[in-house]
């Protein structure tokens, strides 16, 4: 995967949250060490969880919140926790393609996971993904889960 450029994560890089959140996901072995620089930078972030059974409007009321923190300015970070597709074993990206209003905003970072069989509805490493985008500048964090 190659080493992470952890000044250009923390400066908000895009590319640079997407490999991280990829290496944690994906237990890669320098990602223990990553996740130890990232906890020293956490706590600045607001995190907002929404769940719910499908139908219930979800991606709905996480676009309006994205739209209205970034009609204030914010920077958003989503991470979209969606079932696990049974064929491929990753996310089935409903929720992504239910967001397409804020989902063309460059200050608007959506990540869909895999929920990978965890009860709950969450990744198993959705908190260190939300952790990443904290540490990662200005990006705040509501969360998305199926």
């Amino acid at each position: 995967m190659g080493v992470l450029d952890l000044d250009r994560l923390w400066s908000g890089d895009r590319r640079s949250i997407a490999r991280a959140i990829s290496q944690v996901e994906n237990e890669a072995p320098a990602s223990a060490e990553l996740l130890r620089a990232v906890f020293v930078r956490t706590g600045r972030a607001y995190r907002i969880g929404i769940t719910g059974p499908p139908g219930a409007g979800k991606s709905t009321i996480t676009s309006k919140l994205a739209a209205h923190y970034r009609a204030a300015g914010k920077r958003i970070g989503i991470i979209a926790v969606d079932p696990t597709s049974p064929f491929s074993g990753g996310a089935l990206l409903g929720d992504r393609v239910r967001m397409t209003d804020v989902d063309l905003d460059d200050q608007v970072f959506i990540r869909s996971m895999a929920s990978r069989g965890s009860l709950g509805g969450l990744s198993r490493r959705t908190m260190e993904a939300v952790d990443i985008l904290d540490a990662a500048g200005s990006w705040r964090s509501p969360m998305c889960s199926s």
